[in-house]
């Protein structure tokens, strides 16, 4: 950033109605309260009851284990469950792995929704975020792909080597299968559906509100928000918790839209939205996480 785009940040950063902020994180904790309640529709099927609130703990405990270690947080809120309640790790971990397939088919339906919107915005700033990211995007896909790689062929070495390892795996392997597809065995898939929308259109809320607390925001199209949204989708995903990345790319995508503005103050506004929205959000899994860390009992 420039030196006039670094103060305009900071003024913005000042100017900022952090209302709206916090009427964004009462949707956030909506948002997961819904989804440790729907949790218990993909548990049920399966013959495992556990409470409201141990479940919202875990849930919690996750997003904050996520903050720190990429995609360890599902474990970790499988490990809680089972700790507090007695769900077998197998059995809390595959109907969480279900949970991120419904997920990914949610942030499609978005990615699609912002596409159709604006097929010209959607591409060009796509163009924008691979100037930023594409090489680093592509490593660490690398990376991931190559450990993956490694744990299969681990198993696989593992699986050969002993029968009672080859009995475990494979029950494993069965158990997870069985809770994955619980859902669709769940007494009531609508409760199950409206959750899962719920959820989502918490999330957009969330994410929109922030944008009424500027006034050059706050009249953005909703395809902006969308892309806005997407982007800082994929900025979780290429550092932990969105560290730096999430606020640049959300920024990137919101300066874009700022085209009636100086270069520097649609940037430094971008940026700061970007800023206030991830920071707002990381602050409320980190003390949710906690307070859930020393609430959630430990029977086992």
């Amino acid at each position: 950033m420039t030196e006039k785009s670094k103060e305009l940040f900071y003024q913005s950063l000042h100017k900022a109605d952090y209302f709206w902020i916090i009427l964004s994180l009462i949707v956030g904790v909506i948002s997961y309260y819904s989804r440790a309640y729907r949790w218990k529709y993909a548990l049920e099927p399966i013959g495992y009851e556990s409470s409201s609130k141990n479940r919202f703990y875990a849930v919690m405990i996750g997003y904050m284990i996520n903050l720190t270690i990429p995609r360890a947080g599902e474990a970790s809120r499988a490990v809680a469950l089972s700790k507090s309640d007695g769900v077998p790790f197998t059995i809390g971990f595959g109907t969480i792995v279900s949970e991120r397939i419904v997920d990914i088919i949610f942030l499609l339906i978005i990615t699609l929704i912002s596409f159709f919107l604006g097929q010209d915005d959607f591409m060009k700033i796509k163009e924008l975020i691979e100037d930023y990211f594409g090489p680093k995007s592509a490593s660490t896909s690398l990376t991931i792909y190559l450990l993956m790689g490694i744990f299969i062929v681990a198993c696989l070495v593992l699986y050969g080597a002993n029968k009672k390892i080859r009995v475990k795996i494979r029950e494993v392997v069965i158990s997870l299968y069985k809770s994955a597809l619980s859902i669709f065995k769940t007494k009531n898939p609508l409760a199950y559906i409206l959750h899962s929308l719920l959820i989502w259109i918490c999330f957009l809320v969330m994410f929109y509100l922030p944008f009424l607390s500027f006034e050059a925001t706050k009249d953005l199209p909703l395809s902006c928000v969308l892309l806005a949204f997407i982007a800082g989708s994929l900025g979780i995903s290429l550092t932990n918790g969105g560290l730096g990345s999430y606020p640049l790319l959300v920024g990137i995508v919101i300066a874009y839209f700022l085209e009636d503005l100086p270069q520097d103050e649609a940037f430094a506004i971008g940026n700061a939205l970007g800023l206030i929205v991830w920071v707002s959000q990381t602050l409320l899994l980190i003390v949710l996480g906690l307070i859930s860390w020393f609430l959630i009992p430990k029977k086992l």
